[in-house]
């Protein structure tokens, strides 16, 4: 009878968990971006990639032709994520095969599957989950090359590594980490995909003499073709890294310390992973430095750039955390197989209350939930021909706007102070009447949606918008939500 691959049982776990409770958690603001770009014609996300967003351009392009053809429900929305994530499994599994054996490579994809984050990430319509999977295939990739080097595999080495610099700018800090392999010649023997050993000379596997020069220029040149393939988009995503990361604050000694717990979505299960990657690196030596760099270089790359321009964000660094469960398969595998299992059962039980948590809210922290669906509901069940809906503030990252409409869709009221929409503008805000007192002249009622809990409404929108509200409307009627506040105005006299 035929042996289980190595992938299989892994990846199936890992699509059951992402699956469970797929569109549970509404979108929050980052898929809502995803969605309004990946919903825009070609010329709009052209646009959008010109002035903002660039490096996520080529994500918007590939969900715009996923949601041509199967929609923009949130499973939708999310489907390629969840998908990602299994084949990031599945992937590691195979990693760890090539790297150790079965063993290591199956209890690497299980604890994979049970971490919160994966969930968390392969339940959301953001690259991440697809980042992750394209990280560990490149590295496979480039262990195959190393050892059996041929144009073809180099080929194939640097196409995955494009796709990944396309999908994700800040993975690209993965090259760091595989000269580092290339260097050392530590993946130059091991296990191969039949599991035997090849040894350092002759064969098939090019060693001698004549294997390191292949090898060393294989990478180099593959090097070379991405740097080439994957600079234009850099070049424009550094020029709109000011508007991008407007929000990120510098890096602080103290963030490292709360990374694992960042990328796994828990403190516990980010400290359990952390401490058996520990012990795994320790006990693999040689055989243990690729995935070590893989986990290493990234963040130490990352957080030195953060400490001199904002750019650390730990959402940028899940794609090692494969490295860091491969890492944790070598520890797992020297105890017995149900000893094994069991610590990965354990690590799931312990992830269960932010499992259960991250299909409520995608906000991090999650006393952030801004509750677009709970104010979509109130509005579409209330409103009446001829409302119109006013939001405050318009320019935030909380997207109300797109919040209302993505649920309401077609049955949002009219936007009265609406000039230029985001697809007109090339980017994710729209601009406001400049007299919204006469944008707002034959309107009776207005659905005032405002960022926050607010007790006063009207008094909490600022400038001529408040203005005109104040002068023209009285509250009806408050619907305060988590995160956000609607009310109800209607026209005086």
């Amino acid at each position: 009878m035929r042996a289980v691959p190595v992938w299989l049982v892994p990846a199936t776990v890992t699509l059951l968990a992402t699956l469970a409770g797929l569109d549970s958690a509404q979108p929050w603001r980052d898929e809502l971006a995803t969605w309004s770009a990946a919903t825009r014609g070609l010329a709009g996300l052209f646009r959008l990639a010109g002035t903002i967003d660039a490096a996520t351009g080529p994500y918007y392009l590939l969900m715009h032709a996923w949601l041509a053809l199967a929609g923009d429900s949130v499973a939708a929305l999310r489907l390629p994520s969840a998908l990602a994530m299994a084949a990031t499994a599945g992937l590691i599994a195979v990693l760890g095969h090539r790297l150790w054996d079965t063993r290591v490579g199956t209890l690497a994809g299980l604890l994979f599957a049970v971490l919160p984050g994966t969930s968390r990430y392969g339940q959301e319509a953001r690259p991440y989950a697809l980042a992750g999977a394209l990280a560990v295939l490149s590295t496979l990739l480039l262990v195959d090359a190393l050892r059996r080097p041929s144009r073809w595999r180099w080929v194939g080495y640097a196409a995955a590594t494009i796709a990944l610099g396309l999908t994700h700018l800040v993975a690209l800090t993965l090259l760091a980490a595989h000269a580092v392999a290339v260097l050392t010649g530590s993946v130059r023997t091991g296990p191969t995909a039949g599991g035997g050993v090849e040894g350092r000379a002759g064969g098939s596997g090019g060693g001698g003499k004549r294997g390191a020069p292949d090898r060393l220029l294989g990478y180099w040149l593959a090097t070379v073709v991405v740097a080439v393939a994957v600079a234009p988009l850099a070049l424009v995503a550094q020029g709109q890294r000011a508007r991008q990361l407007d929000w990120v604050d510098a890096a602080r000694p103290g963030d490292l310390a709360a990374l694992a717990g960042g990328v796994t979505q828990s403190g516990v299960v980010g400290g359990v992973l952390l401490g058996l990657a520990a012990l795994g690196a320790a006990r693999a030596g040689r055989r243990g430095l690729l995935p070590v760099s893989c986990v290493l270089v990234p963040v130490l790359l990352l957080f030195l750039a953060g400490l001199v321009v904002p750019i650390w964000v730990p959402r940028y660094l899940v794609f090692v955390v494969p490295f860091g469960c491969l890492l944790a398969g070598a520890a797992l595998a020297s105890a017995r197989l149900p000893a094994a299992l069991a610590v990965v059962a354990l690590t799931g039980l312990l992830g269960l209350p932010d499992q259960a948590a991250l299909r409520r809210t995608h906000e991090w922290p999650r006393s952030a939930t801004v509750d677009y669906r709970a104010v979509a509901e109130i509005v579409g069940s209330d409103r009446q021909p001829g409302d119109a809906v006013v939001y405050s503030p318009r320019d935030s990252w909380l997207f109300l706007d797109l919040g209302l409409r993505y649920h309401l869709g077609g049955r949002t009221p009219q936007d009265a102070l609406l000039v230029e929409g985001q697809d007109r503008r090339g980017d994710l805000w729209a601009t406001e009447c400049g007299r919204p007192a006469e944008c707002l002249d034959n309107v009776d009622r207005v659905w005032l949606v405002l960022a926050g809990r607010r007790a006063e409404p009207l008094a909490a929108v600022p400038g001529a918008k408040g203005d005109a509200l104040r002068d023209r409307f009285a509250v009806a009627r408050v619907w305060p939500r988590p995160g956000i506040t609607l009310a109800l105005l209607t026209r005086r006299g």
